[in-house]
């Protein structure tokens, strides 16, 4: 992945057949990094994770070589996990069992978080910064952003 860092916000809607279209900020660099190939996982906090595919390969070889005790995160990460790829017309698909789990209807929010992105559903997001918000910022950040 080197430097590769995806940032920012981008505000979609899933058609009727539930794809997004990769707007061309993040679709350039996806399809640099893994020629389009991306994987979609769920994650506890109730949105999706969407790496491509080889900061996939490199988190999923990360939970294979822990311990069995972790088997129960293990199985949300890879057991949720779906191999997708950009179409011709730059759209992802997102399976009926993701948009389920991520509460994924139609206004969705695509979010640059570093090596990966998120896609969460625009107003299970606002809650989620409500409530990040509402209990304060770290010191780690603090110190570092002022």
């Amino acid at each position: 992945m080197g430097s590769a860092v995806f940032q920012g916000t981008s505000a979609l809607a899933l058609d009727g057949k539930g794809r997004i279209t990769v707007p061309v900020r993040h679709r350039d660099l996806l399809l640099t990094l893994s020629e389009g190939r991306l994987t979609l996982a769920k994650h506890p906090d109730g949105f999706l994770l969407v790496f491509p595919r080889p900061a996939w390969e490199a988190f999923r070889d990360k939970l294979l070589a822990m311990p069995m005790a972790v088997d129960g995160w293990r199985r949300v990460f890879l057991g949720s996990a779906t191999d997708v790829e950009i179409d011709s017309a730059s759209r992802v698909l997102v399976s009926p069992e993701l948009r389920e789990a991520a509460g994924l209807e139609k206004d969705v929010l695509l979010i640059g978080n570093g090596h990966r992105l998120e896609l969460w559903d625009k107003q299970r997001h606002a809650e989620h910064e409500a409530r990040v918000l509402a209990q304060g910022m770290p010191p780690e950040i603090a110190a570092l952003v002022f």
